[in-house]
């Protein structure tokens, strides 16, 4: 079982470099599942109707979210239309939307997790490690499945390598998002389970973080507020590919970044 992660598609050039991209990539790596973080995908902050069925109707199976999930507020009244959208499961009871999604591909079926880090988080969370492991539980209990995937959505990367060790053997990955920086950790933990830090974005090459660079050193450099906008003009794809043995132990994480 392969299953193929893309970080945190930014704005319109991230769009674009994934609808570009993208094609090739699946032609190369061949993977049972899709998943992407578009957290940032409308305007660099949340997601739009739209936006998730465009990436859909692109051969995506589950699209995971974070922090920013319903920055774009009229999507707070649509995500129940989504069977294949998981958000954040550590936060308030009264978000709308799924803790996890459940997806098939041939005769393989995968769940996919969406959790919070605690620190610096930017909005209240509860506990990610007994969330995860209620989940877990409750997959397992529930849902005879090939294998599970934890899109860790958090800052710190302190917290992020915590989550790897805390659910080693119990999950087949767990992949860092949020920082947009892929980094150059990936490794099969001893226990089977996949993992990295962070997974990188998607999102226009000449930026801080998928963001306009002026906007970005105003505010660092000058300390003067500026509006953050995504920047503009071509981009980059970046995320894992995951191999799976039949009992959803981990074999193999490959990190990947594509240019247009």
């Amino acid at each position: 079982m392969r299953i193929l992660f893309v970080g945190d598609i930014v704005g319109q050039s991230g769009r674009s470099a994934f609808a570009t991209c993208f094609p090739e990539i699946k032609s190369a790596y061949k993977p049972d599942f899709v998943v992407v973080n578009a957290e940032n995908s409308a305007a660099g902050l949340g997601i739009t109707s739209k936006i998730a069925k465009e990436l859909f109707d692109m051969g995506v199976d589950v699209i995971t979210l974070g922090n920013h999930t319903f920055s774009n507020r009229d999507f707070i009244g649509h995500i129940k239309e989504f069977d294949r959208i998981a958000r954040p499961a550590n936060v308030s009871p009264e978000w709308p939307g799924k803790d996890y999604c459940i997806v098939s591909s041939g005769s393989k079926k995968i769940a996919v997790i969406n959790l919070m880090g605690q620190i610096e988080a930017g909005i209240y969370c509860d506990n990610p490690f007994l969330c995860a492991d209620k989940l877990i539980d409750k997959i397992n209990k529930e849902d005879k499945v090939d294998g599970i995937l934890v899109d860790f959505h958090a800052e710190m990367t302190s917290e992020k390598m915590a989550m790897g060790y805390y659910l080693d053997g119990k999950v087949t990955a767990v992949v860092g998002t949020h920082t947009h920086v892929q980094t150059a950790d990936e490794e099969v933990l001893s226990g089977g389970t996949a993992y990295i830090t962070d997974a990188g974005m998607c999102g226009a090459t000449d930026s801080i973080l998928g963001m306009d660079i002026d906007a970005s050193l105003m505010r660092l450099v000058k300390k003067i507020p500026a509006r953050y906008e995504p920047a503009k003009g071509p981009g980059f794809i970046s995320g894992v590919v995951i191999d799976a043995d039949d009992n959803g132990n981990a074999t193999n994480i490959k990190r990947f970044r594509e240019f247009e």
